[in-house]
This record gives structure tokens, C-alpha cells and sequence, in this order.
């Protein structure tokens, strides 16, 4: 999965946008894509690249996010993120595309729960 093929799939969930606060924008492919819900700004996914690999952290259940670290060897503790709640999931990693999307799904779902 490359860099726009992650947002693309991010932005068919109902009220996702991509959003860039840190660095860069659109334009610049290093820059670090937050994909939120509209009606909470929630963040529910954020792409990162670092040197020549590219990652997503994902909110996830703490139980599943510890299984899910036994399992693949490209799931990761949250970068920058709170390591029970959420991985670092290393694109072109063990980690089929199948199962990278239905983490992304989870994510969407875990954080669209704390709609005001």
C-alpha cells in the first residue's frame, strides 16, 4: 500500500478529512497526514514517513493492540502515541493489507464513539 493509496482508503469512512498540523501539507510527501473525524476533529489515523519507511498509527483495543504486537513484527507500540491504545503499524511489513484495513476500520470505529 503506498502513502495515497492509506489516505484514499482513510477518507471513504463518512466524515473523514485529511488534515496536515505539524509540518508541509498536500504537497509535500514527508509531511506527517492526520485523518480525523469532521464532527469530533478526533484523530483516527496519521501517517508518518521516517527515512524511507512509511507507518500509521491506529487507535486499537489495548487487548487486541498487545495481540497484534505478538503477531506481526510490523505492529509497534504508538509512536508518540499512548503505547496501550495505540500502534504503529510499519507499512510493507508482515502486516497483510487486508488487516491493515480492518485496523484502520477499528480505529475509525473506537474514535468516532466520543462524538459530542
Amino acid at each position: 500500500m503506498t502513502r495515497q493509496d492509506l489516505i484514499s482508503y482513510c477518507l471513504t469512512f463518512p466524515g473523514a478529512y485529511e488534515d496536515y498540523p505539524f509540518d508541509g501539507g498536500l504537497t509535500d510527501e514527508s509531511a506527517t497526514a492526520v485523518l480525523r473525524h469532521r464532527a469530533n476533529k478526533k484523530i483516527f489515523a496519521l501517517l508518518m514517513n521516517h527515512g524511507q519507511e512509511l507507518y500509521i498509527n491506529l487507535k486499537c483495543d489495548p487487548r487486541e493492540a498487545d495481540f497484534l504486537r505478538q503477531t506481526f513484527a510490523g505492529v509497534l507500540p504508538g509512536y508518540h502515541m499512548n503505547k496501550e491504545h495505540w500502534n504503529t503499524v510499519v507499512i510493507g511489513s508482515d502486516v497483510p493489507e487486508e488487516e491493515i484495513r480492518r485496523q484502520i476500520q477499528l480505529s475509525f470505529d473506537l474514535t468516532k464513539r466520543s462524538f459530542a
